[in-house]
């Protein structure tokens, strides 16, 4: 098949959207399909082909409601002017997607949107975007949800939009079943010291202070947090986490540390098969890829109710749900003291532990590597374009 996903940032860029994209397609292309991301340009890249996906790339801006600017036309009219047999739309709400909709009638190849949370959904400026999307999203043949317990899944059905289809995040077999590095090692933490984990880029709403005051709360003695992710630049959280380490490292007196990291991928996954629990109060998401990581490395969770996140937890047995304020726009804000509480009962049951750990474990090996998820997006696609592989 020729295979076109369009995503808003695709590698080297870094985030959950580039990683579900990036995963789905190399495996695709490693299975003899021909793979096209259309994607925004950037200028830490060089190639036009990586690891066997082709990369398009436009210099556009914006999505339907602040606008569209920059290569609007000449995106449009290269999906037009494309032979793909099938072509998925990877998150509303950016470029990438909105332009396609006026589009939809007029491209002959199967059509698929994955909305990934409509983060907006209940923003007033957002309201005459979502008034018109249910007509927009009976344009596509299928829409791919990562669960059925979010906004998203919740709008389509209200809506009696049809085609609707679940296929799961994931986290990649062959990465978390490689030999590690020894992370407690490189960074000094002995093997009896409590280490918890949490990854996400600093864009002040990943929960890292939630994170970092739970922490420093947690009656669990000499601990070490570590904190992973890259920085946004200017708007983000960065400078912040900062300054609550240093006011941590001086309330503890020693006895806790916290390491602001942004490593290596090989680093992150060994920091996840070293965590004893991995924390994650995340304000927004739609469907986490950190905790199928988490799984993989049978590192239990502790996590918001962000995304489908209680839906993850129910699916493999390995997570715990912390209480959360809902805010404006839909976003969480975690309550560190009950984080603090629900890491203290984990730390200090290591039986509890090992159970969730070992549950987690077997569900993402029987259902959510993206080895086994890049065989559901092959499936769906053959069917939608008549069985041509």
């Amino acid at each position: 098949m020729k295979i076109l996903h369009t995503v808003e940032y695709y590698a080297p860029s870094r985030g959950g959207a580039q990683e579900v994209v990036r995963r789905i397609s190399e495996l695709l292309a490693a299975r003899g399909h021909s793979v096209t991301v259309a994607t925004t340009r950037l200028d830490e890249r060089e190639e036009s082909e990586l690891n066997g996906v082709s990369i398009a790339s436009f210099d556009v801006h914006g999505n339907a409601v602040s606008g569209l600017q920059g290569e609007v036309e000449r995106y449009r009219r290269w999906l037009l002017d494309g032979d793909f047999d099938v072509m998925l739309n990877y998150a509303a709400q950016q470029w990438a997607t909105d332009s396609v909709f006026p589009l939809l009638d007029e491209l002959e190849c199967a059509k698929l949107l994955a909305p990934c949370g409509f983060s907006m959904l209940h923003s007033p400026a957002w309201a005459d975007y979502f008034a018109k999307l249910p007509g927009v999203l009976r344009g596509y043949d299928r829409l791919v949800f990562h669960g059925e317990r979010y906004r998203d899944f919740d709008f389509a059905r209200e809506h009696d939009v049809g085609g609707l289809e679940v296929v799961p995040n994931g986290a990649s077999q062959s990465e978390f079943e490689a030999p590690a590095e020894d992370f407690r090692a490189r960074h000094g933490i002995p093997r009896d010291v409590p280490l918890l984990l949490t990854v996400g880029t600093h864009t002040g709403l990943k929960g890292h202070a939630a994170a970092i005051e739970a922490f420093r709360r947690a009656r669990i003695g000499p601990a070490v947090l570590v904190v992973i992710g890259n920085s946004t630049g200017e708007g983000g959280c960065l400078a912040d986490c900062r300054r609550r380490v240093r006011r941590t490292r001086w309330l503890s007196l020693g006895r806790k540390r916290v390491l602001l990291l942004d490593p290596p991928r090989g680093q992150v996954v060994a920091a996840y098969r070293a965590a004893d629990v991995f924390l994650f109060p995340s304000e927004v998401e739609c469907s986490p890829v950190v905790l199928f990581e988490a799984l993989a490395s049978r590192t239990p969770f502790v996590s918001t109710a962000c995304g489908n996140a209680e839906e993850i937890a129910a699916w493999s047995g390995s997570g715990a749900i912390a209480p959360a304020q809902v805010r404006r726009h839909g976003r969480l804000r975690a309550d560190p003291r009950e984080l603090a509480r629900i890491v203290e009962q984990l730390v200090r049951d290591p039986e509890r532990r090992r159970i969730m750990a070992e549950a987690g474990h077997a569900a993402w090996l029987q259902e959510f590597t993206w080895e086994r998820i890049a065989l559901r997006y092959e499936a769906l696609y053959t069917e939608l374009v008549g069985g041509v592989a």
